[in-house]
């Protein structure tokens, strides 16, 4: 189901927000995924993709990244990033999460996971 006309402006208009007020940790992904800094892969971010604005996508592999805090956790969180996840796939893409923590602790680690999940979709 698409969205409405209305929808979508309100779902441009949230993503232009959030790249405005991006948190801590999207900035810090943000400076290893920018100007095709990951093996030369164009990423944007906080793109609206049906209803949801995506945090990081890459239309080359259909691959979004979505950066997840402590709240993601709770179980009204984790359903609804169900859902979110499923729409999202619905529209061909992989969805890739990751935690705040794990960008903070070892973003090395958080690079070549994206890199392995962008080159898998690739493969495909």
């Amino acid at each position: 189901m698409s969205a409405s006309s209305n929808d979508r402006t309100k779902v441009i208009d949230r993503a232009r927000t959030l790249r405005r007020n991006q948190t801590s940790a999207e900035a810090k992904l943000w400076r290893v995924l920018r100007d095709r800094a990951l093996n030369g892969l164009k990423f944007r971010r906080q793109v609206p993709i049906d209803r949801y604005v995506a945090d990081f996508v890459c239309f080359e592999v259909k691959l979004v990244i979505e950066v997840d805090g402590a709240t993601h956790s709770r179980h009204d969180e984790v359903a609804r990033d169900a859902a979110r996840t499923a729409m999202i796939e619905q529209s061909g893409f992989a969805v890739l999460r990751i935690f705040n923590a794990d960008i903070y602790d070892n973003l090395e680690g958080v690079r070549e996971t994206i890199l392995a999940a962008a080159e898998r979709r690739d493969t495909v």
